[in-house]
């Protein structure tokens, strides 16, 4: 299968581990989790390529 671009390998990431199931019920919740991630991208959330 073809290798993974940068941004599917983030979300990869995101959707799977980053994310808790949970925050999947509501859009809001999911709306401040994905922030949450996205803002401490590179200091709490990292990937190393």
């Amino acid at each position: 299968s073809p290798e993974l671009n940068l941004i599917e390998i983030l979300w990869r990431r995101i959707k799977y581990e980053w994310i808790p199931f949970d925050a999947y019920s509501c859009f809001e919740n999911l709306k401040e989790r994905l922030a949450e991630v996205l803002t401490n991208f590179n200091g709490k959330y990292d990937i190393i390529f």
